[in-house]
Parts: structure tokens; C-alpha cells; sequence
């Protein structure tokens, strides 16, 4: 299962029915779980942990140093979680000691070709990253998120639950959950419908998500009002309290419509 021209460090732990193709590298202390499929020319350095049924393709980097001036060697590590792949050339960065020390990301995660995921990012379930998605340090994405073909993702971000990122957009705030973003820098454009539908949502789920939508970015609104009138809706619609966590979890503050946007909105609703 292992080809020979590979090379794997003694610490290595590798399940006994991993496949390891040719001239692929295995550093230190890298853990690789059963059925999982390492393709040729590949690096996984550690400390790094892949979970079960894990898929890398030809010339990804996994676990590599972080691309950060202040980390210093310290031992920092990558913990990726099962059934997730890798498709060419992704990247993916190990924890800084400032940071917390930890990348982590989560299960069923597809990554495709030239995706970057930079160090102390925590990624959760069932995320899509298109073609060359990138996210910087330090950024939070829950799950089932989608990030379209060359989006990014600045430092200290969060994409909440079911949002989708458009291709090219900019993300420099908060995404709450169940929104569709677009531009640079990226704003809300509606709910993500299409995602929403095909998970399943009901109608009348989608009719008061629509109800929500409404409240944080149409009444203008100060932020106590939002969560107060949220909180009300909340009790016709569970899943409303997504996006008064994300709201409540938001530091850097959440992407807002501007008047383009909203006119455009108002235009498509016609």
C-alpha cells in the first residue's frame, strides 16, 4: 500500500490499509487514519492528525509551518477530522502558539485544487471550498458553508452556518448564518436559498428566515431592537437562533447591505 519511493519518518503512525503514493512525504509525528488515500507527491508534515478515510491528492501541502512572521518554531499542530479531500496543490497551515495553537477542521469537508487554509483556522462539517478559496488566520467557518472559486476570507472572520460566498467576493465581516454574499468587500444579498431548499428547509422555516432577514438589515434597527424582535421570532422558528448566535458571536462586526445591494434586492423581489 505504500510505495517504495515514498518516505515516511519513524514517528509516523499510519494505518495499516492507508495507500501512501509514489515520492510522497511523511514527516514527524503525522497520524493518518484507516482508509485513507495519500496520492504521489505529497507532503504531510506534523504534528498533524488526519482522521479515517481522508483523500489527498498530487501536490498538496498539509500541516507545513504557518506563513506567520510571529510564529517562532513553537510546537503547534493541525487536526483534521474524517472523510474529508484534498485536491491539488491545497495548502493547509498549522496552529500558531499566539493563535492557539491548533488548525482544526472538522468531517466531510471538500477542499478542491489551490484552496489555502491558513494557520489557527477552525473549520467545521460538511464545508465545499471551490477553486483557489483562501482564508486567512484565524477564521471561523461553521458548516455547511459554501465558498465559491477565488473568494477569500480576512483574518478574524466568521461564515456562519449555510451561508454561500460568491466567486471572487471579499469577505472582511461576519457572515451570519444562511446568507448569500457577493462583492468586494462582500455584502448580503438575500438569503441562500438554493442551499437552504436542497438541505431540506421547510417553507414555512424559509418564509420567517425571510421574516429575520428583514429585521437585522431592512428596519434599521439598533442592535438591541434586532435581537429583541429576533428573540420573539424565535419562538415561531428554531432555526432563527443561528443567527442570533451569530450576531451575539460577532466581533468584528457582520456584513451589512449597503443601498446598492438593497436596491437590487428590491428589484429581483419585483
Amino acid at each position: 500500500m505504500i510505495h517504495p519511493t515514498a518516505i515516511i519518518h519513524e514517528t509516523a503512525r499510519i494505518a495499516a490499509d492507508v495507500t501512501i503514493g509514489p515520492w510522497s512525504i511523511i514527516g514527524a509525528e503525522v497520524e493518518i487514519g484507516a482508509g485513507s488515500n495519500i496520492g504521489p507527491h505529497v507532503i504531510i508534515n506534523g504534528p498533524t492528525k488526519l482522521g479515517k478515510n481522508t483523500r489527498v491528492y498530487q501536490f498538496a501541502s498539509i500541516g507545513e509551518e504557518p506563513q506567520d512572521l510571529k510564529f517562532h518554531g513553537e510546537r503547534t499542530m493541525l487536526e483534521v477530522g474524517d472523510n474529508n479531500t484534498f485536491r491539488e496543490f491545497v495548502t493547509i497551515n498549522r496552529g500558531t502558539g499566539a493563535g492557539g495553537g491548533i488548525t482544526k477542521i472538522g468531517d466531510h469537508n471538500f477542499f478542491m485544487a489551490y484552496v489555502h487554509i491558513a494557520h489557527d483556522c477552525i473549520v467545521g462539517h460538511h464545508n465545499i471550498f471551490a477553486n483557489n478559496a483562501s482564508l486567512s488566520g484565524h477564521v471561523v467557518v461553521e458548516n455547511y458553508v459554501t465558498m465559491a472559486g477565488f473568494s477569500a476570507v480576512r483574518q478574524f472572520t466568521r461564515l456562519g452556518t449555510h451561508s454561500f460566498v460568491t466567486g471572487g467576493s471579499m469577505v472582511v465581516k461576519d457572515v451570519l448564518p444562511y446568507l448569500l454574499v457577493s462583492g468586494d468587500p462582500a455584502e448580503p444579498y438575500g438569503l441562500n436559498v438554493v442551499g437552504l431548499q436542497r438541505r431540506g428547509i421547510s417553507p414555512v422555516a424559509l418564509m420567517n428566515l425571510r421574516k429575520a432577514y428583514k429585521i437585522i438589515f431592512r428596519k434599521n434597527l439598533v442592535l438591541d431592537e434586532v435581537l429583541e424582535q429576533l428573540h420573539v421570532l424565535r419562538e415561531e422558528c428554531e432555526e432563527v437562533q443561528l443567527m442570533i448566535e451569530g450576531i451575539k458571536a460577532s466581533e468584528r462586526g457582520i456584513a451589512r447591505e449597503t443601498r446598492r445591494s438593497v436596491i437590487e434586492a428590491m428589484e429581483d423581489a419585483d
